[in-house]
C-alpha cells in the first residue's frame, strides 16, 4: 500500500511537473501582453484580417497590404516639382503614390519566412542611389529595389527565442520606421533621414528574457545591397521594455568599409532612444494617451585620409504625441537639430554639381540644420490614417529647393544646364496631406 501511494505521488508529481514545464514553454513569448502599438516606429495594428490558420488555430501565414499616397505643397513652389532633402517626400504640388506594398510572412512550425514587395516614389528616392550595384557584374538595382523585405530563417526554442535569418531587411538604425505609416510624423526626423533604410545580410535575434531583445547583424554595407569593398559591416541592436509604457533602444554600426576604392575608411554610428508613455486613459473622449520619444545619434568616418573631427554626424530629435477621442485622433509636435561636418551622410540637393551648397562645403562650412513639424492624424480604425502636416526646415547654407528648382533652367532632366545654377535656399515651409491604408 505504501509503495502504491509512493508510486501514485511520483506519477502525479511527474504529471504536474510536465504540465508546469509545458506551461513554461508555451508562455515564453517576448513582450507578451504588452500594448506596443503606440510606440513611434511601430505598427499600430491590433487586428490582422489577412491571416490563414490551420485546424488547431495556429497561424500559417499573414498577408500584408499597404498603400501610402500624399499631396505635398512646398511654399517655394519649385518649377521642377521636386521636393529635396527628404526620403519621405520627393514631389511638390502633385498627387503621389509614395509606396504600394504587398507581402506574406510566416513563423509556422518555427520556420521564418517573409516577402514584402514595394513599388512607388520612395523606392526611387532611396534605392536608386545605391552605387554598390555597379561594383562588378551580375547585379543591378532593378534586381532588388522592388523587394521591401525578404528573409528566410528559423526560430530556436532557446530562452524566450533565438532567430537566425538571412536576406534584405529594413534598417535597425534609427527610431523611426521605413514604413511611414508607423511613424508619428510623415516627414522623418533628420537624424533618421540621414541613416539607412535597408540592409542586405544576416541577423541573429536573441530574447534572453521577456523584456529584452538583442540582435547581431552581418551586413554588406551602409544602406547598400552589395559591398563597396571586401569587408563586411557589423551591427548590434538592443531593445529593453521593462513595461508597456517604456522602451529603451541602443544601436551600433561599425567597421563599415563604405567608401568606393578606399577600404581604409571606417564608419562608426550609434543611436539611442527613449520612448515613454506618460499618460493613458483609453476609455476617455478627451485625452486618451500621451507620450514622447527622444532619439539621439552620433557617428563618424575616419582613416584613408579622413579625420573624424571633419566627418561626423551629431543630432537629436524630440517628439511629443497626444491622442484624443479613444485614440482616433492625435497631434504630434517634433523638433530636430543636426550637424554633419563634411556632409558625408547628407542628401545631395541637386544633380548639378555646380551649386551653392557644394561651394559652401568647399569653403569649409559645416552643415547644420533645424526642423520642426506639427502633425495631425485622424485614425477611424486600425486600417486607415488621414494625416495633415506642417513642416519647417532651415540650414546654415543654401540647401532647399527654391522657385527655380534644382534640375535645369526649365525643370526637365534632358535640358542642357550650361552655366545655370540650381536655386537653393536656406529655409523651407511645406504642407502635406497624406492617406495610408494597411491590412
Amino acid at each position: 500500500m505504501t509503495n502504491f501511494k509512493t508510486l501514485s505521488f511520483l506519477v502525479l508529481a511527474s504529471i504536474g511537473l510536465n504540465a508546469q514545464t509545458d506551461s513554461l514553454k508555451t508562455s515564453r513569448i517576448p513582450f507578451e501582453g504588452m500594448d506596443l502599438t503606440w510606440i513611434n516606429g511601430q505598427n499600430r495594428q491590433k487586428d490582422f484580417p489577412l491571416t490563414l490558420k490551420d485546424k488547431d488555430g495556429e497561424t500559417i501565414v499573414t498577408g500584408v497590404a499597404y498603400v501610402d499616397a500624399y499631396y505635398n505643397y512646398d511654399f517655394h513652389n519649385p518649377q521642377d516639382n521636386t521636393h529635396t532633402i527628404s526620403s519621405s517626400i520627393g514631389r511638390s504640388n502633385e498627387f503621389t503614390i509614395n509606396m504600394a506594398s504587398i507581402g506574406l510572412e510566416t513563423n509556422y512550425k518555427n520556420v521564418i519566412g517573409r516577402l514584402w514587395l514595394q513599388y512607388g516614389q520612395m523606392a526611387s528616392i532611396v534605392q536608386d542611389l545605391d552605387g554598390t550595384v555597379g561594383h562588378g557584374r551580375n547585379t543591378s538595382v532593378n534586381n532588388l529595389k522592388y523587394i521591401r523585405e525578404a528573409a528566410a530563417g528559423y526560430h530556436f526554442n532557446v530562452a524566450y527565442g533565438l532567430n537566425a535569418e538571412m536576406g534584405i531587411f529594413m534598417s535597425y538604425i534609427g527610431l523611426e520606421s521605413y514604413v511611414i505609416g508607423e511613424n508619428w510624423s510623415y516627414q522623418r526626423s533628420m537624424v533618421c533621414d540621414f541613416t539607412p533604410f535597408y540592409f542586405q545580410g544576416a541577423r541573429f535575434q536573441f530574447f534572453p528574457s521577456k523584456r529584452f531583445k538583442t540582435e547581431l547583424w552581418l551586413l554588406n554595407g551602409w544602406q547598400t545591397y552589395n559591398g563597396w569593398n571586401q569587408g563586411l559591416g557589423i551591427g548590434s541592436s538592443n531593445y529593453y521594455r521593462p513595461n508597456e509604457n517604456l522602451q529603451l533602444v541602443a544601436n551600433f554600426y561599425l567597421n563599415g568599409q563604405d567608401t568606393r576604392n578606399n577600404s581604409d575608411v571606417r564608419r562608426f554610428h550609434h543611436d539611442n532612444s527613449v520612448v515613454y508613455r506618460y499618460y493613458r486613459n483609453t476609455g476617455g473622449n478627451g485625452i486618451s494617451q500621451a507620450g514622447f520619444s527622444l532619439n539621439t545619434h552620433y557617428g563618424f568616418q575616419s582613416g584613408g585620409g579622413l579625420e573624424a573631427k571633419d566627418n561626423y554626424m551629431l543630432g537629436t530629435s524630440l517628439a511629443n504625441r497626444i491622442w484624443f477621442h479613444k485614440n482616433k485622433l492625435a497631434l504630434t509636435l517634433r523638433g530636430d537639430v543636426i550637424t554633419n561636418p563634411g556632409a558625408y551622410l547628407a542628401f545631395s540637393p541637386s544633380p548639378v554639381a555646380d551649386n551653392d551648397f557644394n561651394d559652401a562645403l568647399a569653403s569649409g562650412k559645416d552643415l547644420k540644420m533645424f526642423q520642426g513639424t506639427a502633425t495631425f492624424d485622424v485614425m477611424p480604425n486600425d486600417f486607415i490614417t488621414f494625416r495633415l502636416e506642417y513642416g519647417y526646415r532651415s540650414s546654415n547654407v543654401p540647401y532647399f529647393a527654391g522657385p527655380n528648382g534644382t534640375t535645369s533652367p526649365d525643370g526637365w532632366v534632358d535640358t542642357n544646364v550650361g552655366d545655370w545654377r540650381p536655386d537653393l535656399r536656406k529655409s523651407e515651409n511645406r504642407l502635406t496631406l497624406a492617406v495610408n491604408f494597411r491590412l
